[in-house]
């Protein structure tokens, strides 16, 4: 069985080396085949290349359903037929902020393919519980993450509490936030708040391509 740390992209390793021993620790508390994503996947957002990241979506944790988590914050496997409500969510959004009707890709893999990294707090989740995982190491591990990507320049999307405590490695500038998209909070903020739009408008500033959300 391939180590976490070995299914890290060689940029973020390096980038990260000071924090696989703490990954290491994550990876021998967890109890095979009790949590989800599968081990293959667990570090799934760290497989792309760091310096090609223009955008990180911040989320909490994965989906209770385990059928519906595959490493990537929000996204759902293509095979799955019923859509968790948060993912129909962001696609709302994504309609109402840039008025057009988005990809209906629910793996989300044409954002990851131009540089959007779906990234939870938490990685991986036991029994279907929702935040059964949070204290085992997984908020220090991604806050490395986030100081990594801050100090790269990318643009952070921040949904929910867990999301927010990221937002001073940003920088005002460059952070957007809003309630989670869930039903419980989406009519709290999350809809209207243009994340996506906004993203790109900062993108459009460093001159860089924007997001074909």
């Amino acid at each position: 069985m391939t180590r976490f740390r070995e299914q890290l992209h060689p940029s973020w390793a390096l980038a990260l080396t000071d924090s696989l021993p703490l990954l290491d620790e994550i990876e021998d508390s967890l109890t095979p085949d009790e949590y989800a994503p599968p081990h293959d996947l667990v570090m799934s957002a760290f497989a792309g290349d760091l310096s090609k990241i223009r955008v990180v979506i911040f989320g909490q944790d994965p989906y209770p359903a385990k059928e519906n988590v595959i490493g990537l914050s929000f996204a759902i496997p293509k095979t799955v037929a019923k859509i968790p409500a948060s993912l129909r969510n962001i696609l709302k959004e994504v309609e109402s902020d840039i008025g057009q009707s988005p990809e209906r890709e629910q793996d989300l893999a044409s954002w990851v393919n131009q540089g959007v990294m779906l990234l939870n707090r938490t990685l991986t989740i036991a029994g279907g519980v929702s935040a059964s995982h949070k204290d085992i190491g997984w908020s220090a591990f991604t806050s490395e993450a986030a100081r990594v990507l801050g100090e790269q320049g990318v643009v952070a999307i921040l949904w929910g509490k867990a999301a927010f405590e990221l937002s001073h490695y940003f920088g005002d500038e460059r952070c957007i936030s809003s309630p989670h998209p869930s039903p419980l909070s989406a009519y709290r903020g999350f809809f209207g708040s243009k994340p996506f739009s906004r993203a790109n408008e900062i993108l459009r500033m460093d001159g860089a391509q924007e997001i074909r959300w």
